[in-house]
């Protein structure tokens, strides 16, 4: 199972025949088995990976890392709900260190994302801090590259 879920998360758009072959195994048997991992929930969706810099569309994203006070009972759980019910956060994690989660989120601007974490994220009770960075440019994501630097012409050194 790790092997295809290896492949899917690579390139989803590999047909179960396609994968069958990969992996030695009939078709029936890999239809079977995405079915029954996206029904344990194991294979959540099939997200396509864009690079934003490539269209007209401007877009800024941000990772902001947010301080909170645990709940009695809950932990960091009922608050993290909270946070990714919102629309605009793309992904929410548990840290170890200096914070607690680490949010991202894109928005069309730096003034709504600013807007996010000040009128929606920083007003949630235990929120206790929150520090904002924005993504300046992405090289890698997903283990894709997304712009393959110019291959640098090999100097000769004259001594």
């Amino acid at each position: 199972m790790n092997e295809l879920l290896t492949l899917l998360e690579k390139d989803c758009r590999q047909t179960p025949q396609q994968l069958a072959t990969m992996l030695g195994k009939d078709e029936q048997e890999i239809l079977d088995e995405i079915a029954r991992c996206e029904k344990e929930h194991i294979i959540l969706g099939y997200p396509a990976l864009v690079d934003w810099t490539k269209t007209d569309d401007e877009m800024v994203t941000a990772l902001i890392e947010v301080r909170i006070s645990p709940q009695r009972g809950d932990g960091f759980d009922r608050i993290a709900e909270r946070i990714y019910q919102y629309e605009e956060v793309e992904s929410l994690y548990l840290m170890s260190g200096a914070f607690d989660l680490a949010v991202t989120i894109t928005g069309r601007s730096l003034r709504e994302v600013a807007e996010f974490v000040h009128a929606r994220l920083a007003i949630i009770e235990g929120v206790t801090g929150t520090a904002t960075h924005f993504i300046l440019k992405k090289y890698k994501e997903k283990n894709h590259v997304f712009e393959k630097l110019p291959e640098q012409e090999e100097r000769v050194l004259f001594v």
